[in-house]
This record gives C-alpha cells, sequence and structure tokens, in this order.
C-alpha cells in the first residue's frame, strides 16, 4: 500500500484525460465522461434512496479539510486485492460523489433567490456610499468657509478664558493637597480615640481624592502612605474585634462593625469573629488550668507553659481540683455570654436595617445589604454549635484529666452541680442536650459510684455489726424531706440544674441564665459553704414532744397535751372506732393507756441511727441521679441493694433461731409413751405455719445469691479478692455482741427485735414514698427492674414481722409445762366438773405474765399495734397447737374430738 502511495505522489495529480489514458482498457471503459455525469445528474432519482446513499457515507469525510482521504482509502484496503470488489467499491464510491454533487447543486439552487437579493442589496449600498461622499465634501467646504468667517481676537478670548479656569481649577487642587498632607496626624489622633468609622472614612475620602489627584507627582507617594495607614487601621481593627469575645461592649462592637461596613467586609469580619472566638477559648482556659497548675507546683518553672492543655489538665491537685474548674466555667460563661450579646446586637441592627429602600438608585445597595445581614445570620447560627462543641471538648479534657474515685462526696456532688449548670447553660445556648460532658461526667460518675457503693456498703455492714437497737429519738412530725439531702424533692426547678441551690424568687425561674445575668454576675459563682443552712433539726430529746419528759416515759400520758380528741373523750374501740354506752372514769383511762403498751400514743417514727444514716445515704444517691440521669439505673440498683442488705441483715439477725433445745420424755402413768421435747423452732421449719412467704424467701435466696459474701468467713487472710464477682459483695454481718436475745427477763431481746423491725418497716415506707421520683428517673427500658424492686423486695419488709416476733412468742410461754400438765389429767371422767383443769389456769397466768412484760417492755420502746397482734397471734396460734397436740397423745379418741370442737 505505501508503494502504491508513493508511486502516485511522484506522478502527482494529472487530468482526467491523463489518467484516464494510463488506465487499462477496461478501467477506460468503466470511467464516465462529463457528459455522462451530467446525464447521470440529470436522471430522475428516489429522494429517499439518494438520501440513504448519503447516509451511508463515512462520518470520517465530514470530520475536516485536513483530513488526507487516499490515505484513508489505500488503509482500508485488504492485504490481497481482488479486481471485482475494488470496482464494486469504486462504483459505491462514485454513486455516493454523484448523489452528494447532485445534493450540492440542489443546494445551489434552492439558495438562488437569496443571492439575488443579496447582490440588489449590495448594489444600493454602493449608491449610498456615493452620496455619503458628495456630503463630506460639502460640509468640509462649509468648514472651510466658517473658519476663514472667524477673527483672531474672539478665538483669544475664548483661549484666555479657558486658561483661566484651569488656573482656578489648579488653585483647588493645590488647597486640597495641602489638606491632604495634614489628614496624616488627625488619623493618629482617631486611632487613639479607638474611632474607627471616622478614621475609615477619612481615609476612604484621602484616598479617592488622591486618585483624583493622581497625575500629580506629589499625591502619588501620598497615596501609598494612605494605602498603609488604612492596612494599619484594619489590623487595629481586628485587634478590637478580638477584645469583644470576652467582654461585649455595645458601644465598642458597633463602632467595629461600622468600620467593617465601611470597608465592605462584613462577611470577612464575621469570618475572623468566629476565629477570635475559637481562640479566646483556648487561651482562656489554658490561662486558667496553667494558673492553678504552676501555683500548686511552686516553682517558676516554665515547662508547664510549653505543654498542650490535656496533658495540662493532668496535673491539677485535687484540692485545687473544684475552684479550678468554677474559675474554668465562669471563663467560658464570659465567652459565650459575649457571643450570646453579640447575637442579640445583630438582631436588633437587622430590625432597625429592615425598612425597605424607596430610591431605585439604592436597590443593589440594599440587596448587598440583605445578603450581608443573611450571611451574618447564618454564620452566627451556625456558630453556636461550634463554640459549644469547643467548650464542651476543653471541660471533657478537663473532667477526664483527673481521677475523682477518691473524691468526698459532697465534693464530687460540687463537681456535678457545676455541670449539671453548664450543660443548662449550653441547653439554653444552642439547644444542645451536651452529650460530650455527658458521656465524659458518666465515665467519671460510674467510676466514682462503684467505689462510693462499695465503701458505703463496708459502712453499712460496719453499721449494722455495731447497732445496738435502740431507737433513735426524732420528732413526731419527722419527714425525710427534712433532711438536708432530700432538700432537692421541694425545689420546682429543672433536673438539669444545680440540686443544692434554689433560684431566689420565683420570677428568677422563668428567665433564662442568659437573661439573669445579661448585666453582670455570673452563674458558676456559688456559695459552697452554708450546705446545711435552713436544715431542720429532726431530733428530738427522746422521739416525744411531752412537756413532762424528764419524769419518765411512763408519765407521758398525764398530760392530755399530745392525747387525740377521740381520746380525750371515753374509751374508743381500736377495731370498730365505736364509743362504749358506758363511759369510763379519768383514772381508768390513764390506767388503761399505761398498761396497753404505748398502743395510743403519738405515732412517732421507730428507726435507729444506722436506719438514719441509710436514709442519708439514699438522698445522697438521689442527688447524683438527679444531676446525672444518664447512670439513674445504676444508683437505683445500688440503693436497692442498700435495701436489701439491711433486710437481709434483720433477718440475719433476729429471724433465724439457731438455739437447740434439748429433747426429753415424759412418762406417763399406765401409758408407755414419750413425749419428745419438742422446740417451736422445730414446729416452724416441719410443720410450714407459714411465717416466711415464698415471696420472702425467693427474696433472700436472691440477696444472699447475688450481694453475700458467704466465703469470706471461711478463707484465709490471703486469698481476698480473687474473683472479680466477689468485689460487688459484701460479707455477711454479725450480730453485736451487746444485744442479748437469749434474755427472757427482756423477752428474748423483744426491744431490739421491735426497733430491728419497725425501723425496716419505716425503711421501706419512705422508699415506698419515693417510688414516683425513682420512677420518673428510671430509664423506660430499665423500669421494669424498679418495679420487680418494689413488688417483691419492698412489700416484703413487713413480712419479717412473723418469723421475727414468733421467735418471741414461742419462747415466753412454756407450752411444755402445759403437755406435761396435760399429761396428768385423767380424762375417764363420767362427769363434767364445773371447774376448768390447771393447765387452762397455768396457760392464763402465762398469758398474764407475758402481758406484764409486754407493759414493761413498752416502756421501753413503743409497740405499735400490728406487732401486737402479730405476738397475740402467734402465742394464740401455739396455744391451739399445743391443746391440739396434747389431745391427741394423751386424750382417748371421744374426748379428744369433743375438745377439739370446743
Amino acid at each position: 500500500m505505501q508503494k502504491i502511495k508513493s508511486l502516485m505522489t511522484r506522478q502527482g495529480p494529472r487530468s482526467p484525460q491523463e489518467n484516464a489514458g494510463d488506465l487499462s482498457p477496461v478501467e477506460n471503459f468503466r470511467i464516465p465522461s462529463k457528459e455522462e455525469l451530467r446525464e447521470m445528474r440529470e436522471q430522475p432519482i428516489d429522494p429517499q434512496a439518494e438520501q440513504e446513499i448519503i447516509n451511508s457515507i463515512e462520518e470520517v469525510y465530514f470530520s475536516s479539510d485536513s483530513f488526507d482521504i487516499v490515505q484513508h482509502e489505500l488503509e482500508k484496503l485488504p492485504p490481497v486485492l481482488n479486481l471485482q470488489e475494488l470496482e464494486e467499491y469504486r462504483d459505491n464510491l462514485k454513486r455516493q460523489q454523484a448523489a452528494v454533487s447532485k445534493k450540492v447543486a440542489d443546494l445551489i439552487l434552492e439558495k438562488q433567490p437569496s443571492y439575488v437579493k443579496e447582490l440588489e442589496r449590495v448594489t444600493s449600498l454602493q449608491t449610498n456610499l456615493q452620496l455619503a461622499a458628495v456630503i463630506c465634501t460639502n460640509a468640509r467646504r462649509h468648514l472651510s468657509f466658517a473658519k476663514e468667517g472667524f477673527t483672531q481676537a474672539s478665538l483669544g478670548l475664548l483661549a484666555n478664558q479657558r486658561r483661566r479656569q484651569l488656573l482656578t481649577g489648579l488653585l483647588k487642587s493645590l488647597r486640597t493637597i495641602k489638606t491632604l498632607q495634614r489628614t496624616d496626624v488627625r488619623l493618629s489622633e482617631m486611632l487613639e480615640e479607638e474611632d474607627y468609622p471616622g478614621a475609615i472614612q477619612l481615609c476612604l475620602e484621602c484616598q479617592k481624592a488622591a486618585s483624583t489627584f493622581k497625575h500629580y507627582s506629589c499625591i502619588s507617594e501620598l497615596n501609598s502612605k494612605l494605602q498603609d495607614t488604612l492596612e494599619q487601621i484594619e489590623e487595629q481593627l481586628d485587634v478590637a474585634l478580638s477584645k469583644t469575645c470576652k467582654h461585649f461592649d455595645v458601644t465598642h462592637y458597633t463602632k467595629v462593625q461600622q468600620a467593617y461596613t465601611l470597608l465592605g467586609k462584613t462577611q470577612t469580619a464575621m469570618d475572623q469573629l468566629h476565629m477570635h472566638f475559637t481562640q479566646a477559648i483556648h487561651n482562656t482556659v489554658f490561662q486558667v488550668v496553667l494558673g492553678y497548675v504552676e501555683l500548686c507546683a511552686g516553682n517558676a518553672d516554665t515547662k508547664f507553659q510549653k505543654m498542650q492543655y490535656k496533658d495540662l489538665c493532668t496535673h491539677i491537685t485535687p484540692d485545687s481540683y473544684i475552684p479550678c474548674l468554677t474559675d474554668l466555667c465562669k471563663a467560658l460563661w464570659e465567652v459565650m455570654l459575649s457571643y450570646h450579646r453579640t447575637m442579640e446586637w445583630h438582631e436588633e441592627h437587622d430590625k432597625e436595617e429592615a425598612v425597605p429602600v424607596a430610591d431605585g438608585n439604592n436597590t443593589a445597595s440594599a440587596e448587598e445589604s440583605v445578603f450581608d445581614r443573611s450571611y451574618v445570620k447564618k454564620k452566627l447560627e451556625h456558630g453556636l454549635s461550634r463554640i459549644w462543641q469547643d467548650v464542651q471538648l476543653k471541660v471533657k479534657a478537663y473532667l477526664l484529666g483527673t481521677d475523682m474515685s477518691n473524691f468526698k462526696y459532697d465534693d464530687f456532688i460540687l463537681v456535678l452541680d457545676i455541670i449539671s449548670r453548664l450543660m443548662q447553660v449550653g441547653e439554653e445556648f444552642c439547644g444542645s442536650k451536651s452529650e460530650v460532658l455527658q458521656e465524659s461526667i458518666k465515665r467519671q460518675s460510674v467510676n466514682y459510684f462503684k467505689n462510693y457503693h462499695r465503701t458505703r456498703l463496708e459502712e453499712l455492714r460496719m453499721f449494722l455489726e455495731n447497732e445496738v437497737w435502740e431507737v433513735c429519738p426524732v420528732k413526731s412530725n419527722f419527714n425525710i424531706i427534712q433532711l438536708h439531702e432530700f432538700k432537692f424533692l421541694g425545689q420546682s426547678r429543672s433536673p438539669s440544674v444545680s440540686p443544692s441551690k434554689q433560684a431566689s424568687t420565683p420570677c428568677a425561674t422563668e428567665l433564662s441564665l442568659f437573661e439573669q445575668y445579661h448585666n453582670g454576675g455570673n452563674p458558676f459563682e456559688m456559695q459552697i459553704d452554708n450546705k446545711d443552712d435552713e436544715t431542720e433539726d429532726v431530733l428530738a430529746s427522746n422521739g416525744y414532744e411531752s412537756d413532762e419528759l424528764e419524769k419518765g416515759v411512763c408519765q407521758d400520758y398525764d398530760s392530755d397535751s399530745d392525747v387525740p380528741e377521740e381520746l380525750k373523750r371515753d374509751y374508743v374501740d381500736e377495731q370498730t372506732g365505736d364509743i362504749p354506752v358506758k363511759s369510763m372514769s379519768r383514772d381508768t383511762l390513764k390506767s388503761r393507756k399505761k398498761s396497753d403498751y404505748s398502743l395510743n400514743k403519738v405515732n412517732v417514727p421507730i428507726l435507729t441511727n444506722t436506719t438514719l444514716n441509710v436514709i442519708r445515704l439514699v438522698g445522697k444517691y438521689m442527688q447524683m441521679m438527679n444531676i446525672l440521669k444518664p447512670i439513674a439505673f445504676d444508683v437505683i440498683h445500688c440503693m436497692s441493694q442498700l435495701f436489701d442488705y439491711y433486710l437481709y441483715a434483720v433477718y440475719t439477725f433476729f429471724g433465724r433461731n439457731d438455739m437447740q433445745i434439748p429433747s426429753s420424755s415424759v412418762s406417763v402413768p399406765g401409758k408407755e409413751q414419750s413425749i419428745a421435747k419438742q422446740a417451736p423452732v422445730c414446729w416452724y421449719e416441719s410443720s410450714g405455719l407459714g411465717l416466711i412467704s415464698s415471696r420472702l424467701r425467693t427474696t433472700l435466696n436472691r440477696i444472699q445469691e447475688s450481694l453475700i459474701d458467704l466465703e469470706a468467713a471461711t478463707e484465709s487472710a490471703g486469698s481476698h479478692g480473687t474473683s472479680e464477682e466477689r468485689k460487688e459483695k459484701v460479707p455477711s454481718p454479725h450480730l453485736s455482741q451487746l444485744v442479748v436475745l437469749t434474755a427472757s427477763e427482756t423477752l428474748y431481746g423483744l426491744a431490739e427485735r421491735v426497733v430491728a423491725t419497725e425501723s425496716l418497716v419505716f425503711l421501706a415506707e419512705q422508699f415506698e414514698f419515693l417510688q414516683s421520683h425513682l420512677d420518673t428517673m428510671m430509664p423506660a427500658a430499665k423500669k421494669p427492674f424498679l418495679q420487680q424492686f418494689y413488688s417483691q423486695t419492698i412489700s416484703t419488709a413487713s413480712e419479717l414481722r412473723k418469723p421475727i416476733y414468733w421467735i418471741v412468742a414461742a419462747k415466753a410461754i412454756d407450752y411444755e409445762q402445759m403437755l406435761l400438765l396435760m399429761a396428768g389429767v385423767k380424762w375417764d371422767i363420767k362427769e363434767i366438773m364445773s371447774q376448768h383443769n390447771v393447765y387452762v389456769d397455768v396457760l392464763l397466768k402465762e398469758f398474764e405474765q407475758f402481758n406484764k412484760r409486754l407493759g414493761e417492755v413498752s416502756r421501753l420502746v413503743r409497740i405499735p399495734l400490728p406487732v401486737s397482734n402479730v405476738l397475740w397471734e402467734h402465742c394464740i396460734r401455739l396455744a391451739n397447737r399445743t391443746l391440739v397436740e396434747g389431745s391427741s397423745r394423751f386424750l382417748p379418741l371421744p374426748e379428744a374430738c369433743w375438745l377439739g370442737c370446743h
């Protein structure tokens, strides 16, 4: 192919006649002549077929003028040439060429009228140009006549007048230049006065004047100096803008914004402002923390100044932690307050400029002003979250820089208090939920609370093991709300606000923090000294409020001051509340009161010092939970462990009877039968009296498995802490040796049993009172745990009365003696005697003696009506059981049935 192309190149293009002569006879015969081509064009062709031929032409032929058609066709030749195929392909190309030629000819014929019309326009234009040339010739001739008609005097007069005007303008320009030379001093004075808008206005006017007279050589130097002055003003203006980030001043900020408006850099100013706020936050927190670190370090070492802020926070000592955190929040508050006041300034400024402009000439400037205001508004709104995010990250680094697990409770609560107030600031600042702060304080709180709760459980065990179960005297109107730890329950404030402080006025609670401290003050300036102010004294000299306390407990009811109105009347039936028809005398009433186990006394709460400490501890837990709700479930779970451990201790101390009574046999004349001396505890264990319900038994088993470390008493000292699970458990408590439960004179520690059991019931009542508060704090997913705790644990507290008081009722009366007496009775009598048997008298005397001893115990501690009912119920049940036992052993069947029926 290259050879053929080179051959064609050497021969060069020749005319069709020359080329036709070189061809073979066959090829020469196939080349159409001009006449044939003309006939071919004149022959009618189907337009559709013609269009198809044109469409079949390759696109490359229409690509560009520089396209080499020969090269393209030669490249398409196959390696082996076939004459017939080449001729067919050539004929196809000729048909395509003919179709294109015909199409071009048709287009030329189609555009022929337009060509004729355009030619006419060209002819008309030529005629007009000739006419214009004649007019110009005449005009020049007339101008020549006018020039010859003016005199030299009139033209000279006009020239002198023009020269005078030029000199007058020059004098004015010289005076302006003189004024410009003196503006440098005035600009310096205005910058010292911080009159930035005036300085910029003056500088811009000078620049405008200088540009007018720039053709003077003395102005070029002045113009350069003014440009330098303007740049200096912008630098000072940027410094002035940065000052508003810490201490916002309306007048100062107004001047700065006016200055930026004159410069046309309102958007740039806003970008710079956000950069300054970010820098102000970093510099502020760094300087505050650095000051405390250097103060605590006690030396002038400069290594702290080169540290990163995060590393610097790890050098804060526990003593300076809270003061530094307070100052840190104060400084950040000032920055956020400045940003808030900046937004307020722009909102007021936008309202003033929102008046529509009527002048059409200022439409463009008005649109630009609206665009600037919109940009500033969006930038400020977007900056809220950015500023608060920076604040959160700085405070988070400070919080996590110190291990607070060993802080005192009041100190840690104060930290939570400060962070809670800071989160409230963030919510009012930009509506943020402060996830970063919540997560960081949650980490510290969980870490702290685990150690704190572990220590409190150990302290509770120590209190229980040293508790002598005596009544802690409190006033009759005692309520846990009176305790300092529960003061926050009576405050109608948001849970996110500090629980230890209350707003001074009701209207103050309706205002946001930014409105309260708009003109001064700081929400973090809290007084932490008066923690116990206005805390009511809940302790009484002895738990009763009689005026004759010094005369002894037995004389409490000699005065009618504390007797209810219904008791000042005749005796009221405790069960029905009805008044008997026959009245009793006052002496009878007094004796009735003294012998009735103080059942009619004022219901002073029965609780111990340990109970009061547990209640205060619950209040502290709720304070922590009230401030930081994300750990609410952990706190409530720990609160439930406090109650579980208290309940388990009371049951362990007083609900079990481990005394073993040896068995003996009683011989009965005429019968080879022995009576096993069975202790009531055996009846309880074997006969299933239902003293412990399945729910209570399940609760005790759960507490023992999840909370009690049973291996602590048996393991060696070196094996403590080998299991992670045991770290969450507490050893079982032991009853104090000062508490004696085996003495019959004290009814086997009835006073201690009453105090322990009723203090547990009182504690359960306080948990019932707090249920609604705990329910609001508990996460929705964890509420079943709280419901289960109340239904299976709190409600079982009163059920401990049965097993605890059953031991007293079983041991205080000698039921065995009744069995012996019943064994000695002759049951084969012929007639019924009018006098009952001896064992009945003995039983009645036992009851009288028990009643007397109950009265003695009631002088030491008030015996509530439910306790009295349980005691007598146990006594009656045990007596009935003894009678049934004796009748089944010693009576013939008919008499036994008769006795059982009666």
